[in-house]
């Protein structure tokens, strides 16, 4: 069984290069109810290191009037990376965390918004997050409040370059999706703006591209947004949008079964979809390039690891060739969930509560059958050839490596915050 989760799509919408959503409204700023309570916001350094840090970022003496210098200025491509301030939400999610590794390594500064208690159901203090996201300066702030966010930016002192988006919904369901795929990242793209920001990068994911599901549907709503402000309403903002295929994670799953000798599970005959699975590593480079690369500005990025796309089974034949087993597959048809889906639908139709269930069943679904690749607008087909490839880490490595050490530190749960 193959799931890619990231949680990202689009259905009648077919990619084609400068042809996107003209027609949709931007709205200035989403007000969401905030309490003075919840406004913490703290940097963490050690003192020489944030000193250093102050004294290379552009201070603020005055909102009204640094606000505007900076918004007037879009030289930060022009500038060396130490110069360049870059605000991360979502630091803490499974890409997140990457992203800001390689941002610090090429010398940006950093600064990682993060909840004062992250992780999978907050299980990272304060302590912990910050020995996470160590050489970035760590602002506890909440992305679901946009006057928290604010407040939390002006506490800053200085001015944001570059908003970089690693936001996503926990699961997948219908009130998370809105929440955090739509509401909270409108949410970072208004503050940051705000405060300076002339560029956002924004992660997504190259499911959108046939919108089955209300994730999907939330994602697709801010990039139209998004793309609307840029190339409508302010020509000096400009976007990237990055799209990528299926996480290793979430195609090492079935590692530890079938090296207890259980049998690989896969839907129908296992070529039901295919994908260009990437690393988390690579796609956090591929990431921070969109930062100054003017080749990426105003862009929709779909991208894949290196290599052919590969199916379930496929993907299942590598996993027992590594560990030296005889391949054994045990075949699922895929109609099952359609039934388990056709009756959880109709059981929301009296008991509304049943529709989150409904939607984890139809996400199920959608990724054991549909394929992470570029949905090619002519043919209606997926296509492995137009899906771009980036990087050097392989599945098959990654398989190796869960073999020998286990799937720790892969937890994919709460990508928001």
């Amino acid at each position: 069984m193959s799931l890619c989760s990231s949680f990202n799509v689009f259905a009648s919408y077919s990619p084609k290069p400068k042809t996107f959503f003209k027609n949709s409204k931007f709205v200035s700023q989403f007000q969401v109810k905030s309490s003075p309570l919840a406004s913490t916001f703290q940097i963490h350094e050690s003192s020489t290191n944030l000193k250093f840090k102050r004294a290379r970022l552009k201070s603020i003496s005055s909102l009204n009037s640094g606000i505007s210098e900076i918004a007037t200025s879009s030289s930060f491509r022009n500038k060396n990376p130490k110069d360049v301030n870059v605000l991360v939400v979502g630091s803490t999610g499974y890409i997140g965390r990457f992203v800001v590794k390689e941002l610090i390594k090429r010398g940006f500064n950093v600064i990682a918004v993060a909840r004062e208690k992250s992780g999978i159901r907050g299980k990272n203090d304060k302590e912990e997050t910050l020995k996470q996201l160590q050489g970035a300066n760590v602002c506890f702030s909440d992305v679901t409040q946009l006057e928290t966010l604010e407040k939390s930016i002006e506490n800053l002192g200085f001015g944001i370059d570059v908003v970089v988006s690693c936001l996503a919904s926990r699961n997948g369901g219908i009130k998370d999706s809105r929440k955090i795929d739509y509401e909270a990242t409108k949410n970072s793209l208004v503050a940051g703006k705000k405060f300076g920001a002339k560029h956002f990068v924004l992660l997504s994911a190259i499911c959108v591209q046939k919108p089955l599901l209300e994730f999907q549907r939330a994602k697709l709503k801010f990039e139209a947004e998004l793309m609307d402000l840029a190339e409508n309403k302010d020509s000096s903002f400009t976007y990237s949008i990055v799209r990528p295929t299926a996480f290793f994670k979430s195609l090492g799953g079935q590692v530890e079964i079938v090296k207890d000798g259980k049998p690989y599970v896969m839907f129908g005959d296992g070529k039901l979809c295919a994908c260009k699975p990437i690393s988390e590593q690579d796609l956090a480079s591929f990431i921070a390039d969109c930062v100054l690369e003017e080749n990426k500005i105003n862009q929709v990025l779909p991208i894949g690891g290196p290599g052919k796309a590969l199916t379930p089974l496929e993907q299942g034949e590598i996993l027992f060739r590594i560990l030296g087993k005889e391949p054994k597959f045990l075949k699922v048809p895929i109609e099952i969930m359609d039934f388990v889906i056709g009756v959880l639908d109709f059981i929301a139709k009296i008991f509304p509560s049943v529709g989150e269930a409904a939607e984890f069943g139809k996400i199920g679904r959608y990724y054991a059958a549909e394929s992470m690749l570029i949905l090619d607008p002519e043919t209606g087909e997926y296509s492995e050839e137009k899906t771009p490839s980036y990087g050097k880490d392989t599945l098959e490595d990654f398989f190796a490596k869960v073999i020998r050490e286990g799937m720790a530190g892969q937890e994919l749960g709460e990508q928001f915050f």
